[in-house]
């Protein structure tokens, strides 16, 4: 009997292949990364080449440092960011970058298209209009006269392109279709009025299937760079998030997971069919029966790392850790003595979609200390994530259940304030690897190997649970109010200040 399982984590920034046994224990592990490119102020782009190439790098490399065969592998599931794009001619060969999420060039068209025909369009693919989605990033090619657009047979995913290469088949999975803004999650098919806006043909995308489906066989020749049989079972997988979500054992209604790294995210599974009519939140699909529902930032982690090299510069320091930031940090008190901080500074999704949006300090005196600036930082980002929360009550039910990941959650001081915020409990597991946790899972159960999603709980060790703090929940309250009020106040000044910028 075989007794490993892989999860193929493709991130935005490195890619990690994960080998576990059948009880979720990490027996071996390989990650490689790559560069973003930005040769113009919004753009964000990737070399589809380098991902794919890091893809088998990382697999064949977590393979032979166990020394172990072919015939010792249950499968292989790939586990991909979503919004991706990449145009492909009729040699089945890139002609542009990866436009990866982050890339705001198509702001215009988003902006436009959000007054006109957004809210319909919403409505049938649970994808907010906003310059991250793949819909909104063809307008911008067909309207700037993009050559590779005009030029391209297919649109795909990162995670398409790389089955392609190694299975010779276009397929995509409910989810990663889901985030095109192009799929809809009522009929599971392409969607007719989504695909005439953006002026592109359903021939011109691959064929959708369930996040179950077995593709393949691997080319003899990728099975033999990756240390594989062209018979390993590969199955397709589904988006990072939702494998996220099942492997923090979030698998049922009521059970929300949040996961804060360079960016964030808080989603749960639900059944319902309801689409906030605001736009603040998303939903994909992921099976016939079931989406995930949530909300994604802009800002987590990434702006620890910005004041890290800030500091490091202003105390001519080597390097400054963020880990030296949250010990500077817990010196402040609670609110850190009535400041402010906007987290926008890299624009922002969930749940307000504004790309325009702005980062900066309120409130700041001269009494005011690196620590409570530190700590304001910190704030903000579970204040964000608490209103995400908040637009999720009003549609699906309570959460009963609140498990955090992400290298977020390696700071006691963060997940207290997440107790604290949300006046929950935190679940914190001991796994840092749910991403593939969840991919390694999901392919066990397409195979047959486990009875279902739910079971991967028995699996999943819980480190320790936070309890929120009885003073500090009254504080934040009134503290979450003015925060939310910060935004609303300031954001018509926030499209002028971006003439500004760029």
């Amino acid at each position: 009997m075989s007794n490993y399982v892989i999860g193929l984590d493709i991130g935005t920034s490195t890619t990690r292949s994960v080998i576990f046994n059948r009880n979720g224990v990490v027996i071996s592990e390989s990650e490689h990364a790559y560069s973003t490119y930005r040769p113009k102020p919004n753009y964000s782009e990737q070399n589809p080449l380098e991902i794919e190439s890091a893809a088998r790098l990382a697999i064949s490399t977590s393979i032979s440092k166990l020394k172990i065969t072919p015939n010792d592998i249950i499968g292989l599931t790939i586990s991909a960011p979503m919004h991706s794009l990449i145009c492909i001619n009729d040699q089945n060969e890139p002609i542009s970058p990866l436009i990866t999420w982050a890339d705001g060039r198509s702001y215009p068209q988003a902006a436009i298209m959000k007054e006109s025909y957004g809210q319909d369009l919403y409505e049938q693919t649970g994808t907010p209009i906003h310059p991250m989605s793949p819909f909104v990033k063809l307008i911008w090619m067909k309207e700037n006269q993009y050559p590779p657009y005009y030029e391209a047979t297919r649109f795909v995913s990162i995670k398409e392109y790389i089955l392609y290469k190694w299975c010779g088949t276009w397929e995509v999975d409910y989810s990663i279709a889901s985030a095109t803004g192009l799929f809809n999650i009522y009929t599971l098919h392409w969607d007719v009025e989504a695909l005439a806006i953006a002026g592109i043909n359903e021939s011109q995308l691959s064929k959708v299937v369930p996040c179950t489906t077995q593709v393949g066989p691997l080319t003899t020749r990728v099975a033999k760079e990756l240390l594989l049989h062209t018979s390993t079972p590969i199955i397709i997988g589904a988006s990072g998030g939702v494998l996220a979500n099942i492997g923090v054992g979030a698998t049922e209604e009521g059970e929300t997971a949040l996961s804060i790294g360079s960016s964030g995210a808080i989603r749960r599974f639900t059944t319902q069919k309801t689409i906030d009519a605001e736009q603040r939140t998303f939903q994909y699909a992921f099976t016939k029966e079931s989406r995930i529902v949530g909300g994604a930032t802009n800002n987590g982690t990434i702006l620890m790392q910005w004041l890290a090299r800030q500091f490091s510069s202003l105390t001519k320091k080597e390097t400054m850790e963020v880990a030296d930031l949250e010990a500077l940090a817990a010196t402040s008190s609670a609110g850190a003595n009535g400041l402010f901080f906007l987290p926008h500074m890299n624009g922002e999704r969930a749940p307000k979609w504004n790309a325009k949006a702005k980062g900066g300090w309120m409130g700041l005196t001269l009494s005011h200390t690196s620590a409570d600036m530190i700590r304001s930082v910190m704030e903000s980002v579970i204040f964000n994530m608490y209103e995400i929360h908040e637009t999720l009550h009003e549609k699906e039910n309570p959460t009963k259940k609140l498990i955090v990941s992400g290298s977020y959650a390696l700071s006691p001081l963060w997940v207290q304030m997440t107790a604290d915020i949300f006046r929950k409990t935190v679940i914190l597991t001991d796994s840092t690897h749910a991403t593939a946790w969840g991919a390694a899972w999901l392919g066990m159960f397409a195979l047959g190997e486990v009875e279902s999603l739910e079971a991967i709980k028995a699996y999943i060790p819980i480190k320790h649970e936070v309890l929120p703090t009885v003073r500090n929940v009254v504080m934040y309250e009134e503290y979450y109010h003015l925060y939310r009020e910060l935004y609303n106040k300031n954001k018509p000044l926030f499209a002028e200040i971006d003439r500004l910028q760029y």
